[in-house]
């Protein structure tokens, strides 16, 4: 972490208040963002983008696109588009990502990429990551915690330590 990037640690007790998170989110965004996603299968990564597909306003049901590799949710309204990349099988990253044809510009849309990490980072200077890491044992199955970066001078004074408000 260098001087420009801000990072804000969150605890998420339910789905729910994580598609919540994706809505406050959602209003931070704005149309070129890039935010990649990381952790484990079932940790809340598809559930945080729901939240924040429903916040922008988007077509269609924002579901995991495992097996579609990418999705382009065009805007209802004038807002980006959203596009929910899953680059768990992208092993040439940045390069597959071109590869993929996305019928959009990445510079008029918000993209997320799961599992993104060492893969697309180069997609933009100024960029999100955001860590989910599950809870254990029976009572903290639900809890996940939340760990939001900004790097770069886009983040700096963007308001993410608003997200904390009402994650419970």
């Amino acid at each position: 972490m260098d001087d420009l990037d801000v990072r804000v640690r969150l605890t998420v007790e339910t789905a729910q208040a994580m598609r919540e998170l994706g809505g406050r989110l959602a209003g931070l965004l704005r149309p070129g963002d890039l935010v990649l996603l990381s952790g484990e299968l079932g940790a809340g990564k598809t559930t945080l983008t729901r939240g924040l597909g429903e916040a922008l306003g988007v077509r269609g049901a924002v579901t995991s696109p495992t097996f579609v590799i990418a999705r382009v949710h065009p805007p209802l309204g004038d807002g980006p588009a959203l596009v929910h990349v899953d680059a768990y099988r992208l092993g040439g990253g940045l390069d597959e990502m071109e590869d993929l044809d996305l019928d959009v510009s990445l510079t008029e849309s918000v993209v997320v990429v799961e599992w993104g990490d060492g893969k697309v980072e180069e997609l933009a200077e100024d960029r999100l990551h955001i860590a989910i890491h599950r809870g254990t044992g029976t009572a903290a199955d639900d809890v996940r915690q939340v760990v939001v970066t900004g790097v770069g001078a886009r983040w700096r004074s963007a308001g993410l330590s608003g997200l904390s408000v009402a994650c419970g």
